[in-house]
């Protein structure tokens, strides 16, 4: 079996014990189909030299990887469901299949799946998942890498050959199992489980566990819950700040959705917008608009006072944890003003400016309406060239009076990577986008006639954008 060199087990989640994660054997699938596979990713923690044989082995038929976890472990956590408190959540569909290192930078990285079969924490759940949406979900990380979302990164998608039976969507239909390679799996909800049963002595030990492996340049100070919600607030500042920069609707953002590290994971019932609407929701069972687009940085901000509930019982002072979260706003502030300006392949200059721009582009968003669709205005306007943007097919919409700031604030600024223009993908009318309309067509021949050509044209497709955007997270 062939390993690379680059594969470096890190095993560390049986250090919590017991209290936090249960074993677990993966379902016996009737048939393994390969449908993908991130060679890319895999390469990343020296996965990419397994043949599809090998690959179905292990992330199919779950054979643990060498010197890595014995027996896959589906995690315990509770969590705020629309801000409703349930205690009877976990991995009820998934477990954390592997630990490795990332080649060059050793960041600790998790290799989990969804759909892989039923838990203690199934509850009544056949713990399966639809093709569909494994195929969506290839999609969303896909895409959300190119626009510089922190995000996991799917891994394998291989469908199984059961019939299930679902009620939002035409049943029977084709199972699969996917796998996803994210920085951590420690959930806001990790936290809560402790914390509600009244366990100070489990919320330290997750407090060291989490700050140990992901931040261990704060091991030392004095306050560790204080310095925890510290790092929960930076990377969910960016991580909010990168959705809105990407017109991006998560859906569903519970607290055991938002894992400690700040990267986006579990795509469910996500949307792109297709223009600037601030109530556009993503789950047709957000009926009171909660995680509507505009109001991601409040469902976040509130996620995180959640966190400071716990971290309470790890004897932090309240007023230490207030502190930290009256931060947020001005992080987040400084965040979106990154992301957007990078999303406009402009170099931030740190002052007002910054802000300035953000503003004047999210009224020009505004300002166009339907005409203006949020994808093609980054692509018009990418390293804030303004001859490209006003000779392309959405020009005379440019040049009307209520986009003139934003005109003139990109004239102020300095292009990032100009170089970056010369990629063939800049030479087309239309970037590449995925709005709902376009995943059910996606969708639409794979359930039909088994046809996956319009899937994998599409992934080649976010594969070139994102090259093309060249968009680092951070």
């Amino acid at each position: 079996m062939a390993f690379s060199p680059q594969y470096a087990p890190d095993p560390c989640l049986p250090r919590l014990g017991p209290d936090f994660a249960d074993p677990v054997r993966a379902a016996d699938f009737p048939r393994l189909d390969l449908r993908w596979r991130n060679d890319r990713a895999a390469a990343s923690v020296g996965l990419a030299e397994l043949n599809n044989e090998e690959w179905a082995d292990h992330f199919g038929r779950f054979q643990p990887l060498p010197g890595n976890l014995p027996d896959p472990l589906a995690q315990r956590y509770h969590g705020h469901q629309f801000r409703v408190y349930n205690p009877d959540l976990g991995d009820g569909r998934g477990f954390t299949f592997a630990q490795l290192r990332e080649a060059g930078s050793s960041r600790l990285l998790d290799l989990a799946t969804k759909g892989s079969g039923v838990t203690p924490w199934s509850r009544s759940g056949d713990g399966r998942l639809t093709l569909k949406g494994g195929v969506r979900e290839v999609l969303a990380a896909g895409f959300l890498e190119a626009l510089g979302v922190p995000t996991s990164r799917a891994f394998s998608l291989i469908e199984t050959g059961e019939a299930l039976v679902r009620q939002d969507e035409p049943s029977p239909t084709r199972s699969a199992v996917l796998v996803r390679l994210s920085h951590s799996h420690i959930r806001f909800g990790t936290f809560q489980r402790p914390a509600a049963l009244e366990r100070p002595d489990l919320v330290r030990r997750l407090v060291d566990y989490t700050l140990e492996l992901y931040f261990p340049d704060r091991m030392g100070e004095a306050d560790l819950g204080a310095a925890l919600l510290d790092e929960a607030c930076r990377g969910a500042a960016r991580l909010t700040a990168s959705w809105m920069a990407a017109g991006f609707v998560h859906g569903v953002l519970n607290t055991d959705n938002m894992n400690i590290t700040g990267e986006s994971f579990d795509y469910g019932p996500y949307r792109f917008l297709p223009h600037s609407d601030p109530n556009f929701v993503a789950a047709y069972f957000d009926h009171a608009g909660l995680y509507s687009f505009g109001r991601q940085p409040e469902a976040v901000f509130w996620n995180l006072r959640q966190l400071a509930g716990c971290l309470l019982m790890a004897g932090s002072p309240e007023d230490a944890l207030v502190e930290v979260l009256n931060g947020f706003g001005d992080l987040y502030r400084e965040a979106l003003a990154r992301a957007v300006v990078r999303r406009l392949g402009l170099t931030f200059r740190g002052d007002g400016s910054d802000a300035r721009l953000v503003s004047a582009a999210f009224a020009a968003l505004a300002a166009g309406g339907a005409e203006i669709r949020w994808e093609p205005f980054f692509f018009d306007w990418f390293c804030g060239d303004e001859t490209r943007a006003l000779a392309g097919p959405r020009g005379e919409i440019y040049r009307r009076p209520e986009f003139e700031d934003f005109r003139r604030e990109v004239a102020g600024a300095e292009p990032d990577r100009p170089g970056r223009l010369d990629h063939p993908f800049f030479r087309r009318e239309t970037p590449a986008e995925l709005l709902i309309d376009r995943i059910e067509a996606i969708w639409a021949p794979i359930a039909a006639s088994d046809d996956w050509s319009l899937f994998n044209s599409a992934m080649a497709e976010i594969e070139e954008a994102r090259t093309a955007w060249g968009i680092q997270p951070g």
